[in-house]
């Protein structure tokens, strides 16, 4: 069964694409877990706790290694376990936030992002990346009333440079990319993706 990513800046509705995908798939009846980075484990909701709390200051190199940490932990005993037992895994974020948010946001070398990661992912690679592609501007429209995270906080520069990265990274992984505009209506998005899944059961 496939491992399927979602991506995109912050505000671009991964979390609401991941309930509704859920919803599909549960109607057709397939075996599935749906998780988000970072969290997932006991480990991983601290890390992430941490990561996004607003009153810590830390660096875009310390950010990786935490990162990592929590996602090897999140493959070790959640994704792998559930892929070997024949369940489709969704994941909101995986190593392409570390690329984009990490490396082409904040300038940590994308060479040193793999190499933290190599270990940590244990070769594992999504089959299906849905990447939720948007104008900053409309998410931080989104997002005006919603209190931010550490992360949300550092503003529209970031974020520009984070969905550049993405869609530098899709042009590169166009094999297992599927770009998607994230202002179409929910469940066309969820159609479309539903489609793209069904023909890599094939």
């Amino acid at each position: 069964m496939p491992f399927i990513t979602l991506e995109g800046i912050d505000g671009s509705g991964k979390s609401t694409i991941s309930s509704l995908l859920q919803e599909r798939l549960r109607e057709k009846g397939l075996d599935f877990i749906a998780i988000r980075e970072p969290g997932g484990t006991p480990i991983g909701e601290k890390i992430r706790d941490l990561l996004l709390d607003p009153s810590y200051s830390i660096s875009p190199i310390e950010e990786v290694y935490l990162y990592a940490t929590s996602r090897a932990v999140l493959v070790r005993e959640i994704i792998l376990p559930a892929l070997n037992s024949g369940k489709i895994v969704i994941s909101e974020r995986y190593l392409d936030s570390s690329l984009a948010y990490q490396g082409y946001g904040k300038g940590v070398p994308l060479k040193f992002i793999y190499e933290v990661n190599r270990p940590a992912i244990m070769g594992l690679y999504p089959d299906l990346t849905i990447l939720l592609d948007i104008d900053p501007l409309l998410c931080i429209e989104r997002l005006k009333d919603k209190k931010k995270d550490r992360i949300e906080l550092e503003g529209l520069t970031l974020q520009k440079n984070v969905r550049y990265g993405y869609l530098k990274l899709a042009d590169f992984y166009k094999e297992r990319y599927l770009v998607i505009d994230a202002t179409k209506e929910p469940q066309k998005i969820v159609k479309e993706i539903i489609e793209k899944i069904e023909r890599l059961k094939r």
